[in-house]
This record gives structure tokens, C-alpha cells and sequence, in this order.
């Protein structure tokens, strides 16, 4: 009898599993890739293949023309160039000047039409977008709380930051950017998207501060989230059809493209950015002339300048950030960086008209002397044109 009783329990148990993971299946999928989507057999095909593993929302290009990427003379890489592309894993690398490419190339089996996961590149166009709001007048200034445009945020960890503080990532929220720890904030935020969860209700949650906002700078990627609920508290709009309209439009980009989202349909506006690598480069040839792209200010060149200037309060010597930018050690003006985890980066040199596209899969992206090493390398690629 007691063996019968246990028995059915097991079977009621085992059932109850198999209906929870069938209802699920979507969820526990999304789950499983966010699992496996670093694997070094799978994540160079999972850069180029997002939409197949989490929820999106379309970026379409608009309905004018695709702008001209002119070819110009070929140009010479410097001679260890080749196994730098190979030590770190590139799967793209696009240089430009003067509105030229000089060098194109695709790694790994990719191709031009790969749509790549941008990571934290997001960050810069969003910045550029918020830009462009403010000189709209959707923001009056940002000097103001973040609870203002968002007040879900009162009474969290956010409470008391300013729009700037929050650019700056020096909101003073604790938050553990640690991506090789399983438990880390950004780990857990990266599993709440995959079982459909909301990230504003994420950022609601953090109720932890290290210091107090604007004293310290410290790398947040939430802090770009909640930049997006800023902008769509400002202007009842999504970021998506923000971001369309005021910058990917304007830009005549070859391809549409997509975000990535949470379970509510919000764009990952911090990292799930999914374009060409030609269209990163009219993104960063745009910003590389100021705002202007095919005679049109799409940004304020004022708000550029602005953001691409050093004014977070980073630690004297190391490398510098502005809002959303980054502005490496001993640059001269106009030399900015975007810049996501596993080796992506847009490269441009204002003062030269130069722009470098970098996609790739680098699983020793934290590894000591990486991103110095990559900084040098586009220097000295940009130094031969």
C-alpha cells in the first residue's frame, strides 16, 4: 500500500512537471539560451541569430534611400593585425575615412548582412537619442530626478539620482557587472528577460547604494535602462519608435533591424541592439561629423560634444566616460569609443574623420590588457590612413 501511495505521488509529481514545462516551453527555452549563449561552439552563431532565442521588436530602416558607403583606396593593416583578428575573435572590422571604406572583412563564417548583437553599443545610440529629446524639449534638464519622468523608481535605489548622475553611471546604485558569476545583478537581470519578466520592475527592485549619486563613478548597465524609462516617461513613446524616427531613419541604413526585449515588450535598450556592421559605421561616421549625416543634423553637434567629453568622475589616469561614451586614456579631442562586452566597438576620430567597426566573440574580453590593447590597435590602424 505504501509503496502504491508513493508511487502515485511520484507519477502525480512527474506530471505536474511535464504540463508546468509545457506551458513554459517558450520561457525555458529563452532560459536555456541565456545559459549557453557565451558557449564557445555556439556564440558566434548566437551573435548573429538573437531573434531566434529572446523576445524582439522591430527597428524598421524607414522608407528612404540607403545612403552611400564609398569604397576608397584599400588600405594596409599594420603586420600583426592579422593575429590580433584571430586572438580576439573577430568576426568583423570595417574602417572608414572620410566617409570611405578603406577596409572591410568578415570572420568566422559571418558575412555583411549578419544582424550582430551590439551589447553595450546600445548605449551610445541611446544617449545620442536622449539627445536629441532634450533639444526637443521632452526633458528640461538633467539636472532632474529620475523620478520624475519614472516614479516607479521613488523609493528605490534611484530615488534622489539625477538624469545626469544616471548618464554618467554614477547613479551610486550597487549593482554586480560580474557576467562570469552565475548569482551577479547583471546575470539575474539577463535571466528575468529570458522568462518574460519586466526589467522596470528590475530596476525597482535595487534598493542598494555604494555611495551617494555623483560622488563616484561606477560601470551600472541598469543605469541605461532606466535612461529608457526616463524617455518613455518624457514622451509616452517607446524607445524603439524614438530611435527609428529621430536617428535610425535619417541614417539610410541598408537593413532593418531589431531590439531585443523583456516579457512586456520594452526594449534592452542597455545591449540588445541587433544591426549590419555597415550599419554601426553610418552610426559612427554620423557622430564622427559632428551629428551631421548627409546634410542633415540628425544630433545636436552641442549635445555630441557634451557627451563625448570626460565628465564622469572616473579615477584620474584610467579611462574616462561621458554620457554613454567612453574617452580613452590620453585621448585628444573628439577620440570617443563605444564599446560592448566580448570585443564589440565603434572607434572614431573626430579630428581625422575616422571610424572603426569591430564585431567579434572574445571570450577573453576581461582578460588583463584586453581593451587597451584593442584601443592601441585601432589607433595604429586609424594612423595609416
Amino acid at each position: 500500500m505504501f509503496w502504491q501511495w508513493t508511487r502515485r505521488v511520484i507519477l502525480m509529481a512527474v506530471l505536474a512537471i511535464l504540463v508546468v514545462g509545457f506551458l513554459n516551453r517558450e520561457q525555458l527555452l529563452r532560459l536555456w539560451s541565456v545559459n549557453s549563449l557565451f558557449s564557445e561552439d555556439r556564440i558566434v552563431a548566437n551573435f548573429s541569430h538573437m531573434d531566434t532565442m529572446f523576445l524582439t521588436t522591430p527597428l524598421p530602416r524607414g522608407a528612404g534611400p540607403v545612403s552611400t558607403l564609398p569604397k576608397g583606396k584599400d588600405m594596409t593593416l599594420p603586420d600583426d593585425a592579422e593575429s590580433w583578428i584571430r586572438d580576439r575573435a573577430l568576426t568583423s572590422l570595417l574602417v572608414m575615412k572620410d566617409g570611405q571604406i578603406r577596409y572591410e572583412n568578415y570572420f568566422l563564417d559571418t558575412g555583411p548582412q549578419d544582424l550582430r548583437i551590439s551589447w553595450s553599443l546600445a548605449k551610445s545610440y541611446l544617449s545620442a537619442l536622449f539627445g536629441v529629446l532634450v533639444s526637443e524639449g521632452a526633458i528640461a534638464s538633467l539636472d532632474d530626478p529620475v523620478t520624475r519622468y519614472a516614479p516607479s523608481l521613488t523609493g528605490s535605489a534611484y530615488d534622489g539620482a539625477s538624469i545626469r548622475n544616471v548618464l554618467n553611471m554614477a547613479s551610486g546604485v550597487t549593482f554586480d557587472e560580474d557576467y562570469l558569476d552565475y548569482n551577479s545583478d547583471i546575470n539575474r537581470m539577463g535571466r528575468v528577460i529570458a522568462l518574460g519578466g519586466r526589467l522596470d520592475d528590475f530596476a525597482a527592485s535595487l534598493h542598494e547604494r555604494f555611495t551617494e549619486p555623483g560622488t563616484e563613478w561606477q560601470y551600472v548597465s541598469i543605469d541605461t535602462h532606466v535612461i529608457g524609462m526616463v524617455i518613455r516617461g518624457a514622451t509616452g513613446r517607446p524607445v524603439p519608435e524614438l530611435l527609428v524616427e529621430k536617428i535610425i531613419a535619417p541614417l539610410g541604413m541598408e537593413q532593418p533591424g531589431y531590439y531585443l526585449t523583456d516579457g512586456a515588450g520594452v526594449a534592452f535598450v542597455l545591449g540588445g541592439l541587433n544591426l549590419t556592421t555597415r550599419d554601426y559605421a553610418r552610426f559612427g561616421q554620423m557622430v564622427a561629423q559632428k551629428g551631421d549625416y548627409g546634410g542633415q543634423q540628425v544630433v545636436p553637434a552641442d549635445w555630441l560634444a557634451e557627451s563625448i567629453a570626460p565628465s564622469a568622475p572616473t579615477e584620474p589616469g584610467h579611462i574616462g566616460y561621458g554620457y554613454q561614451w567612453w574617452i580613452p586614456v590620453g585621448a585628444h579631442e573628439g577620440e570617443v569609443l563605444g564599446r560592448g562586452i566580448y570585443g564589440q566597438y565603434i572607434y572614431i576620430d573626430q579630428s581625422r574623420d575616422v571610424v572603426i567597426v569591430v564585431t567579434a566573440a572574445d571570450l577573453g574580453f576581461r582578460e588583463p590588457g584586453v581593451n587597451d590593447a584593442n584601443i592601441e590597435m585601432m589607433r595604429r590602424i586609424a594612423g595609416r590612413l
